[in-house]
């Protein structure tokens, strides 16, 4: 008989397994529908245990055991999409008995839409993850098809904007509809180097546009690495802010959200349009990371230091940051410079054995 648990709304069941009690949440609050689940469970275990079945498991039920065991998770709704995208491929089948080449085809599918090697892998690795979870926590014992079928990736993407390129796309975008949104996005990304998820999802308690102090605050649960980090704003980024302050008042003025659409809804995907826009800019395998990348570019090409970079960008470690030394060469020789120099210095502080010799003997 299902059981409720305190604190959660739905029924639990409860059922033996190969001896072993299972206490299973039906993620149902009503009665009837977890009756239904826990019998279904019982005969499921009871098949697997005296006649050596083992049962079925659907795509969709190994995603959703996966998903309800990773809702504490700040990638959460990175997986929902991916398992969104999954789904349309192996939505129905019977995970049990997919193959490397049922692996090879959605592969071949994806590419197909024209995407890159690692975000293929990325939705892999959400289907590999699922699996080995229900095999550990539920010990199904499903074959994972993903494992030694992942696609090389390139160390690390070097794609860059000059500023005249941004000029470009950030014209084009504003001839889109809705092309102001992006266009403002565009600039706000390149002059801050901010992640996607980090400026579609800023809301304006967090913005600061006191005249001298323009700044976004991104807490803890904004950023990738779980560090907060303030990002000030220059004049390019202020009135990227300033205009979707100004947008808002005139058609959304109780959205929480600084990128919103008319009805004040949070806008989470900009891929279309980013998309267009660069195609009609003659920008070629332009990606929207590639905003921050160029951002980081620009700020080492300057001559910025390594260190400053890291902390306005939020890298986890100053590694990730290493990635863009190359750009800035002058740092090397600059360095190599000042090798010469002092030694230069020490030769005129020192004096010579001939010189110390004659003032002794004076």
């Amino acid at each position: 008989m299902p059981h409720k648990r305190k604190g959660s709304p739905y029924w639990w069941a409860s059922f033996v397994e190969r001896g072993k009690r299972i206490r299973r949440s039906t993620g149902t609050p009503d009665l009837n529908e977890a009756k239904a689940l826990e019998a279904k469970w019982r005969a499921q275990a009871y098949r697997e245990q005296h006649w050596e079945v083992k049962p079925p498991r659907t795509f969709e039920e190994v995603m959703l055991e996966y998903l309800r065991d990773s809702a504490h998770l700040r990638s959460i709704e990175t997986l929902k999409m991916q398992t969104t995208i999954l789904r349309r491929f192996f939505g129905g089948r019977d995970v049990g008995e997919l193959t490397g080449q049922d692996i090879k085809a959605y592969t071949r599918w994806r590419r197909e839409a024209g995407r890159a090697n690692a975000t293929i892998n990325r939705e892999l690795a959400a289907l590999s993850s699922a699996i080995n979870h229900c095999n550990k926590e539920w010990e199904w014992g499903l074959p994972n098809p993903v494992k030694g079928r992942m696609l090389k990736e390139p160390h690390h993407r070097e794609r860059y904007l000059t500023r005249a390129e941004v000029g470009r796309l950030v014209t084009e975008a504003r001839k889109l509809r809705h092309g102001d949104l992006l266009a403002d996005f565009i600039e706000l990304a390149v002059h801050t180097g901010c992640r996607r998820g980090e400026l579609l999802g800023l809301e304006w308690p967090r913005v600061t546009l006191e005249r001298g102090r323009e700044a976004i605050t991104l807490n803890s649960r904004h950023t990738k690495s779980g560090k907060p980090r303030q990002v000030p704003l220059n004049a390019t980024a202020a009135g990227s802010i300033r205009r979707r302050a100004a947008w808002r008042a005139n058609h959304a003025p109780d959205t929480p959200w600084v990128f919103a659409r008319q009805d004040g809804a949070q806008v989470k995907s900009i891929r279309n349009g980013f998309e267009k826009a660069a195609k009609q800019a003659g920008l070629d395998d332009l990606r929207i990371h590639d905003l921050r990348h160029t951002a980081a570019s620009w700020l080492v090409t300057d001559g910025v230091p390594l260190e400053v970079v890291k902390e306005l960008l939020g890298h986890s470690s100053i590694t990730m940051t290493e990635r863009y030394a190359h750009l800035a060469p002058h740092r090397v020789r600059e360095a190599v410079d000042r090798l010469s120099h002092n030694r230069v210095t020490e030769q005129n502080q020192v004096p010579r054995l001939d010189d110390a010799r004659r003032e002794k003997t004076l």
